[in-house]
């Protein structure tokens, strides 16, 4: 982003065209630089430009900074927000001029994207939405955007009519083929760059919960037909699953290349370009359709009982748009920010569960998958977001992976995923709760007495599996979990779909419709502070409660430190299936507790930070609340947050109460 969610450039700024003037020195600096003898431009070369122009000092003028005022809390007036600075010396001045005007690296080989939203209006939900008052809590809107690989989020506003959504976002358009990167790409390159700018909105409320607004595709070429190289629209944003074709609200847009194109495109062209990519993918989903139809016509004369088994073959995204299963599957790989396939399961069990809403109720299911950029920016989805999204991680950690659609107790519809071993085995996992279970067929066709293996698995019966390159129908006898055989190569017990066919409509660019990857983004939260502001929170909660109850809080902070190494072994357990360092923990609270005292302690997991809603959880309880409210004698309380933090700020947040007191008979 060209603008620091830490920085501002106060309005005397914008009336200078400071934009303006940086722009004409990166366009005089890069020229100059085209020179073969000169090396590639740097961010030294750029700001002695600037300063060469005095543009920095000009900017420094109109800045100002005013110091934080300390009685914030007795005036009842909030703090003053962080982009307040105090003027202290002249190095962290230069150092705020630098992250200003250059809070990213220009690359003077590579082209740019410059989107700012300039504003929202008629977002008509919060019509009658009262104007937060200064330092008022209240729901919030945030944008985020996916381009090519690169991820960016707004900062949050209040929701309102007429949102006060003012962002810019430095995009870099660089180009695919192999040795192509350091290149610029010139407009005919541009013109085949059918990725769009995936925006998503999401609503944010006073009690963190989270709800998806929108979810845009934004094509973007057509700044590619404005002889300066910049153009402002309108996007009409609107809304998701049963409200998609509703509007939301709208978005005022500027785009802006930089370096702008030496030669336009007529916009007949740009139009003629998107004609003929909708005609393309237009014709290759007529074909799919064309074939799935008659492999569902062959998959029936098979057996007539399929016509009842869980094969789904299409679902709808956020936008109400049919699209493949297959294509919600892809091989992701997440650098360094998951280190297992064990960790990758950990972390998507811990995105929020959450069926799609239903409008008007009737125990209905709204049928909604999510495209993924969508799903990790709400933290949360149902069961098929879940295991598409595990899925995409196996296969990205090199494990043969598929997901299920099947059922599981009492005939409820679900989705988790499988995985196959070089050796035969099959082991399930629940995306939703990380765990595992082998899978062992039970042979019907064995002697009575002969021993068969008991179901460990929760999943009654599988219709169908899945993944980015095959779609499998289960067309064995009986579609039962614990009867069925894995054999993928066996066509008698699955029925494959064409590879081919499936590559033509769900490989990466095959179409245009179909929504680019985004990569997962490495946690901002800091877990120490989190877990320090968490426990604090709660100690106050806990000495609130007591002294309602008309008790004397007394904390014993080395037996809360303490507890430390249970909340992590907890948590490795999780993560691996793995249990230590229950022992040394057990050891230590043994020679903490003197001969004659009890201890009692209650751990407890939760998704969220919220310190309210995770308290009067654990006191529902009883044990808890015997460990809150101890009476006795020497009565000496402690408690210990743990928060683990992992890719898209996904959290494991565990918590302990524990007392200890003397033991009256």
């Amino acid at each position: 982003m060209f603008m620091s969610e830490e920085y501002f450039l106060p309005s005397s700024c914008y009336m200078m065209d400071i934009h303006g003037k940086i722009r004409e020195v990166l366009a005089e600096t890069v020229r100059d630089d085209q020179s073969p003898a000169r090396q590639s431009l740097s961010e030294a070369d750029f700001l002695r430009a600037l300063q060469r122009r005095g543009i920095i000092d000009d900017v420094m003028k109109d800045l100002h900074f005013t110091q934080e005022v300390p009685t914030g809390a007795e005036t009842g007036s909030p703090p003053k927000p962080a982009t307040h600075f105090v003027d202290k010396n002249i190095a962290q001045l230069e150092k705020i001029k630098i992250l200003l005007i250059l809070s990213a690296n220009i690359d003077p080989s590579r082209r740019y994207l410059y989107l700012q939203v300039l504003g929202g209006k008629a977002f008509l939900e919060h019509l009658q939405e009262p104007e937060p008052l200064p330092g008022q809590v209240c729901s919030t809107f945030t944008l985020y955007l996916h381009f090519r690989n690169q991820r960016f989020r707004s900062k949050p506003v209040p929701c309102a009519c007429e949102p006060d959504i003012k962002e810019g976002f430095l995009l870099e358009i660089h180009r695919d083929g192999m040795g192509e990167g350091s290149k610029m790409a010139d407009a005919t390159n541009m013109l085949s760059m059918c990725d769009p700018v995936h925006l998503v909105l999401i609503k944010t409320d006073t009690s963190s919960e989270t709800t998806l607004i929108s979810s845009y595709f934004l094509d973007w070429r057509t700044v590619l037909t404005s002889p300066s190289g910049k153009t402002c629209f309108a996007v009409e944003l609107m809304g998701v699953g049963s409200e998609c074709k509703v509007p939301a609200g709208v978005l005022t847009v500027s785009l802006e290349l930089y370096p702008p194109v030496t030669e336009t495109l007529g916009s007949d062209i740009i139009s003629t370009q998107q004609s003929l990519e909708r005609q393309r993918t237009a014709e290759k989903e007529r074909l799919f359709l064309v074939y799935a139809k008659q492999w569902w016509r062959e998959f029936l004369e098979i057996r007539p009982s399929h016509q009842s088994k869980m094969v789904k073959i299409f679902a709808q995204d956020e936008n109400g748009i049919n699209r493949p299963v297959c294509s919600y599957v892809r091989v992701l790989r997440a650098g360094r920010l998951l280190e297992s396939p064990r960790q990758a399961a950990r972390f998507v069990s811990l995105l929020a569960h959450e069926k799609a809403p239903v409008v008007g109720g009737g125990g209905g299911k709204q049928e909604q998958w999510c495209t993924l950029m969508a799903f990790l920016c709400r933290g949360k989805g149902d069961c098929e977001d879940h295991a598409t999204l595990l899925c995409s991680l196996l296969l990205g950690f090199g494990l043969d992976a598929y997901v299920c659609v099947g059922t599981k107790a009492m005939g409820v519809p679900h989705t988790w995923v499988l995985t196959r071993g070089t050796d035969g085995s099959i082991t399930f996992w629940e995306s939703l709760t990380a765990h595992r279970y082998l899978h062992r067929a039970i042979d019907p066709d064995a002697p009575p007495l002969a021993p068969q293996p008991k179901p460990s698995s929760p999943y009654r019966t599988v219709g169908c599996v899945f993944n980015h390159q095959a779609f499998l129908a289960n067309c064995q006898p009986s579609d039962a979990v614990e009867l069925c055989v894995f054999d993928f190569q066996n066509q008698s017990r699955w029925k494959a779909m064409s590879e081919e066919a499936l590559k033509s409509v769900c490989a990466p660019g095959s179409t245009t419709s179909l929504p680019p990857l985004p990569p997962l983004c490495a946690p901002s939260l800091d877990p120490a502070a989190a877990s320090n502001q968490l426990e604090l929170e709660m100690r106050y909660l806990v000495s609130e409660h007591r002294k309602d109850l008309e008790l004397v809080t007394v904390w014993d902070d080395h037996l809360s430190y303490l507890l430390s190494s249970a909340l992590s072994a907890y948590e490795l357990e999780r993560c691996t299936g793995v249990s230590c360092g229950n022992e040394e923990f057990q050891d230590a609270v043994r020679r903490a507790v003197p001969d004659g005292h009890t201890f009692k302690g209650f751990p407890i997991h939760f998704l969220h930070r919220n310190a309210r809603r995770a308290f009067a959880t654990c006191l529902r309880s009883p044990f808890c609340e015997e460990i809150v409210c101890c009476r006795g004698d020497h009565v000496r309380l402690a408690v210990r947050v743990r928060v683990f933090a992992y890719p898209e700020n996904a959290c494991a947040v565990w918590l302990m109460f524990a007392c200890k007191y003397r033991s009256v008979l």
